[in-house]
This record gives C-alpha cells, sequence and structure tokens, in this order.
C-alpha cells in the first residue's frame, strides 16, 4: 500500500493547514463557538478552497470523493481545531447521492447546511436502533419521534432524518431517511453547547407533514446508506482525532523545548522523552488505522466495517492517551485557556464518544470477524 498522499491531496491538505494557520486563531474559533456553532465567513472560505468538493466526486458537484480525500480534509479540520460543520455536510450529502436524491447539489456546493439526525436517546450506539415513526397517509409523510445530539443543528436549514416505516425498534429493515427543514411546524430545537466548543441539539419531531419528494430512501435501502454514510463519519472523526494528536505532539514537544527548570529545558528530562517518544508510537498507530480504514472504503461490508472499527477503536484509546500525555507534561497550564492542549483533549473525548465508543466498536470488530 503506498502510504503518500498524491500532489493534489498534499497541495489540498497544505493550502488549509496555511488558511487555518493565518486565519483560523482562537479568536476565530471561540466566535463559531459563540455564534450557532457556524462562521459564515469561514464556511464561505472553506467552500472555495475547495474543502468541501474534496468530499465528493465529481457525479455529485465535486471533484474528489475517495477516503484519503476525507482524510486530508478532517486531518486539517483536527490539527487546526476547527469546529465548522463540515461532518454534517459529509455525512448527508453522500447519503442522499447514494440515494440520488436532488438535494445533494446544494449540500455539495455549501449552499445547503444540512445536519444528520439519527441518533436516539435509548439506542446507545445501535445503528439500527430507530424508534421514531413514519406513516404515509393520502401520499403525504408524517414523522414524529426525538433526535438527540444533533450536531450543528442550530447553523443548519435541513436534516437528514431516519424514521421507521415497519418493523420493531431494533431491525435494520424498515428505516427509512427523509429531508426535513428545520423551521418547518412540528419541528422544534433544543441546542447546547458541547464540552469540546461545539454545539448540538435535541430534536423533536411533533406530526411535521412532508410531501413525497421528502423521501431520500425507502425502508428498503435506508438502513444500507445509514451504515455506509455513518463508516464516512467514522473515518473522518478518526482523520480529525489524528490531526488533533499531532497538534498536540507538536505542542507538547514546543514546551519541552522552551519550559525551563533548574537552567535547563525540561525536555532534557530522560523519563520525559521517554513519555514522549511512546505518545509518537500511539500517533503512528493511530496512524496506520486511518489510513487502512480509508483503503477499505471500497471493500466488501464486513472488511470495510471491521477496518473502520479497528480506526475508532485505536483513535479511542490511543487518542485519550495522547491528550492525557499532553496535559501531563504541560503541567498545570495544560488545562488552562491560554494553551489550546485543553481544547484539544476535550475534543478528542467527544470523538470517542461520536458514531461509537471504543468499547463499541472492539465488540462490533470482533462480531463482524464472525462473518468473514
Amino acid at each position: 500500500m503506498d502510504f503518500q498522499h498524491t500532489e493534489t491531496r498534499q497541495m489540498l491538505g497544505d493550502t488549509l493547514n496555511r488558511f487555518f494557520s493565518e486565519r483560523y486563531g482562537a479568536d476565530a474559533r471561540r466566535r463559531s463557538s459563540l455564534t450557532p456553532g457556524h462562521d459564515r465567513g469561514t464556511w464561505a472560505q472553506l467552500v472555495e478552497l475547495g474543502a468541501l468538493g474534496a468530499l465528493f466526486d465529481d457525479h455529485d458537484g465535486g471533484y474528489g470523493g475517495s477516503g484519503f480525500d476525507t482524510m486530508v480534509v478532517f486531518e486539517a479540520l483536527g490539527r487546526n481545531l476547527v469546529v465548522e460543520p463540515l461532518l454534517g455536510n459529509l455525512i448527508c450529502g453522500r447519503a442522499l447521492a447514494l440515494a440520488g436524491h436532488a438535494a445533494r447539489h446544494g449540500v455539495v456546493a455549501g449552499d445547503t447546511l444540512m445536519a444528520f439526525a439519527h441518533q436516539e436517546a435509548c439506542a446507545r450506539d445501535a445503528l439500527a436502533h430507530v424508534e421514531t415513526r413514519a406513516r404515509l397517509s393520502a401520499g403525504e409523510w408524517s414523522l414524529s419521534g426525538n433526535k438527540s445530539v444533533v450536531l450543528a443543528a442550530e447553523a443548519c436549514t435541513h436534516a437528514l432524518v431516519s424514521a421507521r416505516v415497519s418493523g420493531s425498534s431494533t431491525e435494520p429493515a424498515g428505516i427509512a431517511l427523509f429531508v426535513v427543514a428545520l423551521d418547518a411546524p412540528g419541528v422544534t430545537l433544543r441546542a447546547y453547547p458541547l464540552i469540546d466548543g461545539g454545539r448540538a441539539a435535541e430534536l423533536a419531531l411533533r406530526d411535521v407533514r412532508l410531501g413525497a419528494d421528502a423521501l431520500v430512501a425507502g425502508p428498503g435501502q435506508g438502513f444500507d446508506i445509514v451504515e455506509q454514510v455513518a463508516g464516512l463519519g467514522i473515518l473522518a472523526l478518526c482523520a480529525e482525532g489524528l490531526g488533533l494528536m499531532e497538534s498536540l505532539k507538536t505542542a507538547t514537544a514546543d514546551y519541552l523545548a522552551t519550559r525551563v527548570q533548574f537552567g535547563a529545558p525540561i525536555g532534557a528530562n530522560q523519563a520525559l522523552q521517554h513519555r514522549m517518544v511512546d505518545l509518537l508510537v500511539d500517533i503512528e498507530q493511530a496512524r496506520s488505522a486511518v489510513i487502512n480504514a480509508a483503503a477499505a472504503l471500497d471493500q466488501p461490508r464486513v472488511q470495510r466495517e471491521q477496518a473502520l472499527s479497528a480506526a475508532k477503536y485505536t483513535l479511542g484509546t490511543s487518542g485519550i492517551r495522547v491528550a492525557e500525555e499532553a496535559i501531563q507534561m504541560h503541567g498545570g497550564i495544560g488545562m488552562t485557556q491560554e494553551l489550546p492542549a485543553a481544547q484539544a483533549a476535550k475534543r478528542l473525548i467527544m470523538i470517542d464518544h461520536q458514531l461509537g465508543d471504543a468499547d463499541h466498536h472492539l465488540e462490533r470488530y470482533v462480531a463482524l470477524g464472525r462473518d468473514l
């Protein structure tokens, strides 16, 4: 396997990192956090730079669409602690593309911000657990239910909502997908901040009326699409986590080289050097897992899902270790707002809990192995 990105991907990554380092500092991050998780100026510049287009192939209006394109974009987001809502547009846009729905064009162009509303309070990490119900009557759909932790919902105009047309609440069959305007009658949002600087919302649907064109995927293909786009989301989160770990490595190495005690940099301490080596090993293990997951997106389902679960488990465990080591080597200042180490650590913790935590994906990896 070739571990080197193509020249085009390297240029995209360099461009994004340069843009963020020059124009996306602590003030811009704070501004996006205080507003509904989204700064319009930053979003427009990201779209112009091609960050969104790289996530989709040319058939859907983009110019990339591979797992490695997703890896490059989200690693840059993580390295620079960016809170803009690209994850939702990636997941929803690819779901719309898989279903051939016309709404994908607005999402790919960046004109439509869309949130992925699938998770429910009782589901824990089970993708097939959907209790929200959809009923068809006289050519009109009616949706009722609740969705939890809908990321960046305040910043979005629409949501991609999963709802059950038939079957019990845990069956993969019977799940359909709908595009729902967030200002439609019967839709209620309760928004709140997250520990990592982002925002989310609880979404309540009370007899929300939708036309036939709101149906994205029927119950015969809804779950398959959810599983595929959730896998893309897992890859994106893992790549973002890798970028966060790299930023912590750089910040910690710089701090060890500049913090002086007893007349010498603390990095001269051999015990801290050993801990720094352990941190580097964790990062390289995570990088290998993310590369493997990106390469496996085109593989058969079981191999693909195993690679994604392996990457999510690795990021969940290694990411926490790297965050803890970085903060401990910084000392007390590592937990303050003065340095970004604490923010990166909080984001790594949140990534572990999104789309299944490390324990869930370890169990899933083992279960998938039985199907080989």
